[in-house]
């Protein structure tokens, strides 16, 4: 876990990087913000609805499931934005990447450093459920992890996130 840790300290964007480019948290810090928010959530829907999910667990996913917007060490999946030479505050997708959805990229990345139980890699992989063609494969047959942790990005995104003001 360590060696991972200081690859997203030392070659990605793990700390800068925005949660998106205009929804939630669009701002510097912003995917760090959401990760934290989204393991405290998990953290508290998971003891009431399914105790018997480790905290281990629950935080490595809670933490790690969106790291693939970090791009990829060395090559940021988020650009700043820059007109006339200012800083916009506004971000862009990298198109010099190697195409990837984010999920998928998040439990690549995750999976070279953290050796993950099948649950945690199908939480990260499918977190974001019906909105990407790939989550219909586990349709129906979701693990509680997934599900909580799908849960809680949405509740984080969208109840708690929504409030804080974006970038314009």
């Amino acid at each position: 876990m360590q060696k991972f840790v200081d690859l997203l300290h030392n070659e990605t964007t793990w700390l800068t990087s925005p949660a998106s480019t205009k929804y939630h948290l669009n701002i510097e810090g912003g995917l760090l913000l959401h990760s934290v928010g989204v393991a405290e959530i998990l953290l508290r829907i998971k003891d009431t609805l399914a105790p018997h999910i480790r905290d281990e667990s629950s935080i490595i996913v809670g933490l790690f499931h969106d790291v693939g917007k970090v791009g990829m060490p060395g090559k940021p999946y988020y650009i700043q934005e820059v007109k006339d030479g200012v800083v916009t505050g506004k971000y862009s997708i990298n198109q010099d990447l190697v195409s990837m959805g984010l999920a998928l990229r998040s439990l690549y990345l995750v999976s070279q450093y953290v050796s993950l139980s099948d649950e945690e890699a199908q939480a990260i992989a499918y977190h974001d459920g019906m909105y990407v063609p790939e989550g219909k494969s586990v349709s129906h047959r979701e693990e509680p992890l997934l599900l909580l942790l799908h849960w809680a990005d949405m509740w984080t995104a969208k109840m708690i996130e929504e409030k804080i003001p974006k970038n314009k």
